[in-house]
């Protein structure tokens, strides 16, 4: 069976395009409208009751949907009314407009509280400020709670950012948009401001992109499932190297998620003055010591992937075992300590890396290794590309809205994060489990995706108490679910 394609993101201009393409090739521009407003009803009768409702216009397209909402819903039987911002400019929300023979008030007019609201005002191609008169319709609605139906985006976001222009927006229930997410709905305080949100089919064709969904759409055709004929050593081998005796339990999970998704054999390699502590809590996962980066590039020789920096310690012993390392030719992932301790120079950290290689920072890590790149870039996506192009690597930018970037240009936003992984340790388990997926011959790209979305189905699994001991025995669960 051929696997689902993976769903794409499109930018404003990504998405506009492909609204031209439909329209060039005989698909009259209201007959796409008319299929944008009956998806929005469709969503909103499959979620509530008839009830009042009001639909707030604006002077586009995006209004020209409300149109269509309000008519359509009014033909259901609703009580519907509909306030107008401005009148209609543009000339299929005008053919929309009318055809609305309800009853319509002067815009502003706040709905009672138990009113559902239809924003229609503004799209995602909306590239300034909200008028104070919408701004303060927007900032009332919050206050009183209202239930806020969007089309397309929350009237006052960017659909290339997330971010409310001019530092407001609306915040919706639900958000309706066409064809495709836009980067609005993925990326914070975007996300959050869209509440869930619904894609509706109005028949455009594909759009080339490089920004996709993270989900086993993505890569679960390549990923690394074992054959009849499997044996540990087949399985890849993973190591990673421990902090001192003190702090030795970060590489421990790392080791045991390595182990957790499948690689065969799985080393931490840990100084010699932390193997005591460490032998006491390892059982399948072996353990080697080292003393100089000399002894671990030569432990390491055969590894197939390495995990170096979860509680390494910044230091200059941990810069020259991430050195050694890279000589060796196993993949890298390289997490936490090992990023932090390049902050005064990391074009030396970009020389030895590969294309094969996975940073993993979190944004205080990013910017030690990435100096001013998110404060200078829009977006979290752009960063991230920035950051992969520079590094030549791999990079995946943690947060509620993790972005993945290879230096081809490929990104993904990974769409399933959950708070309950907001708690010590459990990057080192996403580390761990990016390496053991690279050890067993999953290309980093997709090994990133794939251990991202893993991560945060455990942990949306587990749920609340979730510590980061709990992640690794969630792991097999996930994976007998992807598989089935």
């Amino acid at each position: 069976m051929t696997p689902p394609r993976a769903r794409e993101i499109l930018t404003v201009a990504e998405m506009g395009a492909a609204d031209h393409a439909a329209i060039a090739a005989g698909t009259p521009g209201v007959v796409l409208m008319e299929r944008a407003g009956q998806a929005a009803v469709d969503a909103i009768i499959a979620r509530y009751t008839p009830r009042r409702t009001l639909v707030l216009a604006g002077p586009g397209n995006n209004g020209g949907d409300g149109y269509v909402v309000a008519r359509l819903l009014k033909g259901l039987g609703w009580p519907v009314r509909l306030q107008a911002s401005a009148p209609a400019r543009a000339a299929d929300a005008s053919a929309m407009a009318r055809l609305w023979d309800g009853p319509s008030e002067p815009f502003g007019r706040l709905p009672a509280p138990d009113d559902l609201v239809v924003d229609a005002l503004f799209g995602a191609g909306l590239d300034r400020p909200l008028s104070a008169d919408v701004a303060r319709v927007a900032m009332a609605l919050q206050r009183a709670g209202a239930a806020v139906v969007a089309i397309d985006v929350p009237s006052g976001l960017s659909g290339d950012t997330g971010a409310p222009l001019g530092g407001v927006a609306f915040e919706a229930s639900v958000t309706v948009t066409f064809h495709r997410l836009k980067p609005a709905h993925v990326l914070q305080p975007g996300r959050s401001l869209c509440g869930e949100v619904v894609v509706g089919e109005i028949g455009l064709g594909a759009t080339p992109t490089r920004l996709f969904e993270n989900g086993p759409d993505l890569w679960s055709a390549r990923y690394p499932w074992p054959g009849v004929m499997a044996h540990k050593h087949s399985r890849g081998r993973l190591i990673v190297v421990s902090g001192e005796a003190w702090s030795t339990g970060a590489a421990r999970l790392s080791a045991r998620s390595g182990l957790r998704v499948g690689a065969g054999l799985v080393t931490l390699l840990s100084p010699t003055d932390a193997l005591a502590v460490n032998a006491a809590h390892l059982e399948a996962v072996m353990l080697k010591g080292f003393e100089t980066d000399i002894d671990l590039e030569a432990a390491g020789a055969e590894a197939d992937c390495a995990v170096i920096g979860p509680a390494a310690g910044v230091t200059d012993t941990t810069l020259s075992n991430v050195l050694a390392l890279a000589r060796t030719g196993a993949a890298l992932v390289v997490d936490a300590d090992a990023l932090s301790v390049f902050r005064d120079d990391p074009a030396e950290l970009f020389s030895i890396l590969d294309r094969d290689d996975v940073l993993t920072p979190h944004p205080g890590e990013f910017e030690r290794v990435f100096p001013g790149l998110l404060k200078s870039q829009p977006d979290r996506i752009t960063a991230a590309r920035a950051a992969a192009d520079r590094a030549q690597c791999v990079v995946l930018l943690k947060g509620p809205d993790t972005v993945i970037a290879a230096p081809d240009g490929r990104a993904a936003v990974n769409l399933n994060g959950t708070p309950w992984l907001a708690t010590a340790g459990s990057g080192d388990v996403l580390a761990g489990l990016i390496g053991g997926l690279i050890a067993q011959g999953m290309e980093s790209f997709e090994a990133a995706c794939a251990g991202a979305w893993i991560h945060a189905a455990a942990g949306e699994a587990f749920g609340p108490g979730l510590i980061s001991e709990d992640l690794p025995g969630l792991v097999p669960m996930v994976l007998k679910q992807l598989r089935a």
